[in-house]
């Protein structure tokens, strides 16, 4: 029982030693053993002050539950990848940790460790140069003090709650982007421009007729259909140099979709005419004609279009999906229809030559 100091080192002692040690132990060496944990449940050593468990198999400092007295640990050199960041609050007697030389895991968990040196003051024995990262291998070598990690990469629920925000914020910008510039309308429309191709190509060449049979086709307001009637029609279809124009009250086929009617008329005219006003950019038809002329005009890398300003289009009502007509008025030139008698001879006959082919 007056067994002050036991050195029972370099031996093949496990967990087991702890069963049966002196009561008033004070100093105690089980160095180089293959102690891999010390047992919560052991008899209590309170007079203990220095245990020495370096060179032995544990994973994790141990607890101070049974030895209410220690002022000294060695751990080191064993398996401990990530210590427990709670040990000076499970031992608040003890004035130095010997920790180091483990193949520390630098990792999340190893952030809670690191932080404990700096509030620890200075009871961490060797360090920093006996602490250094063993795993990953991207990190061997780096001394503990330099391994550093965001709060937001240890943080699961504050990475869940961020990568949450993000993918609202994202999808949220995606479907205004959507909204403001009329995808889905885009997209209905390229489907619609791709089954009509897709019919077109499976029909019999018999069935097909000729490719070019207008001159021109007329896109407009219905609101504006009194100047393309009166004005426009009998202008060109009448004297000499006739053209012939493709009008959607007299050559769309019955039976088949407005929009496939749209695509063939716009295919087999040479020319396509839209009549500009503030009813045009009003018109959800005349956006799909002037979308699949534009598309046509890309595709074909053709000059086709034939831009009339009917009336002054102030900016702002121009709807945003009308992105195409804005392009297109500044970088083409379109004609004005005159409001002056004497000069739409002239207007008449720049549009004449303008469409003006041997079908």
């Amino acid at each position: 029982e007056s067994l002050a100091e036991l050195d029972l080192s370099s031996n093949q002692l496990v967990d087991a030693v702890f069963e049966c040690l002196p009561a008033n132990i004070k100093k105690l060496s089980l160095r180089n053993n293959q102690i891999s944990n010390v047992p919560s449940g052991v008899a209590e050593l309170k007079s203990l002050e220095e245990l020495n468990l370096a060179s032995n198999r544990l994973a994790d400092l141990p607890g101070c539950s049974g030895f209410t007295s220690l002022q000294f640990l060695n751990v080191e050199m064993n398996s401990i990848l990530t210590p427990s960041a709670d040990f000076f609050q499970s031992c608040p007697r003890v004035r130095e940790l010997q920790a180091g030389h483990n193949p520390f895991k630098c990792s999340c968990e190893l952030q809670a460790f690191i932080q404990l040196e700096r509030h620890s003051g200075g009871k961490l024995f060797g360090w920093p140069a006996a602490y250094v990262c063993e795993y990953p291998e991207g990190l061997r070598g780096t001394e503990l003090k330099d391994f550093h990690l965001s709060p937001l990469a240890c943080n699961t629920t504050l990475l869940l709650v961020t990568a949450l925000l993000l993918t609202l914020l994202l999808v949220a910008a995606v479907a205004f982007l959507c909204i403001y510039l009329d995808v889905p309308w885009y997209v209905r429309m390229t489907w619609q421009w791709t089954q009509t191709k897709r019919r077109a190509w499976h029909n019999p060449p018999a069935d097909q007729e000729a490719i070019l049979q207008f001159h021109a086709f007329i896109s407009y307001s219905e609101r504006d259909s009194p100047w393309v009637k009166n004005e426009l029609i009998p202008n060109l279809e009448r004297g000499e140099g006739s053209v012939q124009l493709c009008q959607h009250e007299r050559n769309f086929i019955p039976g088949k979709s407005i929009v496939e009617n749209i695509i063939n008329c716009i295919e087999k005219s040479y020319r396509s005419i839209f009549v500009l006003s503030p009813n045009f950019v009003q018109s959800e038809w005349c956006h799909y004609e002037l979308y699949f002329a534009h598309h046509k005009l890309f595709s074909e890398n053709s000059n086709s279009l034939i831009l009339i300003l009917l009336e002054p289009i102030p900016p702002y009502l121009i709807p945003a999906r009308y992105h195409k007509l804005k392009a297109l008025m500044a970088k083409r030139t379109y004609m004005e229809w005159p409001k002056e008698r004497s000069k739409r001879a002239l207007f008449w006959a720049n549009l004449r030559a303008a469409i003006s082919i041997n079908l």
